[in-house]
C-alpha cells in the first residue's frame, strides 16, 4: 500500500511533512521544525508519531526532537551531526542504510553540502524523496559547511533519480529562487515555469513539492554547466552559479 503524505506550513517559510504508511498506520515526521505545529497536526489527523527522520542538524529541522520524543515516545533517526542540537539520534544512519516505516522503506542518500552530514530519504516504491535543504524548487541550499564539489555530487545523486520522483523540500523559497534563475538563464521553459510560480504565489498556493524532471529542466543549479560553458569543471560551474545567488539582490 502507498504512503499518505500530509504537508503543512510552519515557522516563517518551512514545510512540515507527516508520512503515514497506509498498510501499518505507522507515522513519521520528516524533520521537526516546530513541535507545537507537528503535535497539532497529529491531533487533527488522529495519528500517533512513531519516527522522526532528520535530514540535518539545523534548529529549524531538528529543534523539536526532544519535545516530540518526550511527548510521543518516538524514535529519532538521522545523521550523527544531529547531536549538535542536543542529543544524538536513537539511530544514526548513513548512505546506503534503509529506514523502514511499516511496509515503507526509505533509502538514505548522503547529500552533504548545506551541512556536512546532510542526508535525504528516498522511497523508491512510491517515487518520493524528502531532501531537506539540499535541493529546492528552482534552487539549492546555501553552502554553510560544505564545498561546491560536495554539493554538486549531492545534487547529481538526486538528479539521477527517476524524473517522476516527487521532491519534498523544506522551504517555500521558490519565488525568490525564480527571480534569480531568470537573471542567469533565458531558456523559454524557465520563463514558462516562473510565470506559473509567480501566479501561484499571488494566489497563496504552495510551490512544493516539485519533481526531479522539472528541476533538471529548469533549475539553474542543476543546469550550471550549461549556464557557465566557460568553466570546464561542472562543480566549479556550479560553484560560480551558487556564488552569484549568494550575492543576488533581486
Amino acid at each position: 500500500m502507498p504512503v499518505k503524505i500530509h504537508q503543512f506550513p510552519c515557522l516563517s517559510d518551512n514545510y512540515g511533512f507527516l508520512v503515514r504508511d497506509e498498510a501499518s498506520g505507522r507515522v513519521a515526521t520528516i524533520d521537526t521544525p516546530d513541535a507545537d505545529a507537528i503535535l497539532a497536526e497529529l491531533d487533527k489527523l488522529g495519528w500517533s508519531l512513531d519516527l522522526v527522520l532528520n535530514t540535518h542538524w539545523h534548529p529549524d529541522h531538528a529543534g523539536g526532537n526532544a519535545r516530540l520524543k518526550a511527548e510521543t515516545g518516538c524514535t529519532v533517526v538521522g545523521p550523527a551531526e544531529v547531536e549538535r542540537i542536543g542529543a544524538a539520534p536513537d539511530r544514526v544512519v548513513v548512505e546506503g542504510d534503509v529506514v523502514t516505516l511499516g511496509d515503507t522503506a526509505f533509502e538514505v542518500i548522503d547529500t552533504g553540502g548545506h551541512t556536512l552530514g546532510h542526508i535525504s530519504y528516498y522511497d523508491a516504491v512510491d517515487h518520493v524523496a524528502f531532501v531537506g535543504d539540499t535541493l529546492f524548487a528552482l534552487g539549492c541550499g546555501r553552502l554553510f559547511e560544505g564545498t561546491p564539489q560536495q554539493m554538486w555530487v549531492s545534487l547529481q545523486k538526486l538528479a539521477a533519480l527517476p524524473e517522476d520522483v516527487v521532491v519534498y523540500c523544506a522551504h517555500e523559497y521558490t519565488a525568490s529562487n525564480a527571480r534569480f534563475a531568470l537573471s542567469v538563464d533565458a531558456d523559454p521553459a524557465l520563463k514558462t515555469r516562473t510565470d506559473a510560480v509567480f501566479a501561484a504565489r499571488e494566489r497563496g498556493e504552495w510551490t512544493v513539492p516539485t519533481r526531479i524532471g522539472l528541476e533538471k529542466a529548469t533549475n539553474p543549479f542543476l543546469r550550471a554547466p550549461l549556464l557557465r560553458p566557460d568553466i570546464a569543471d561542472p562543480a566549479e560551474a556550479f560553484g560560480a552559479v551558487r556564488a552569484a545567488k549568494d550575492a543576488f539582490k533581486g
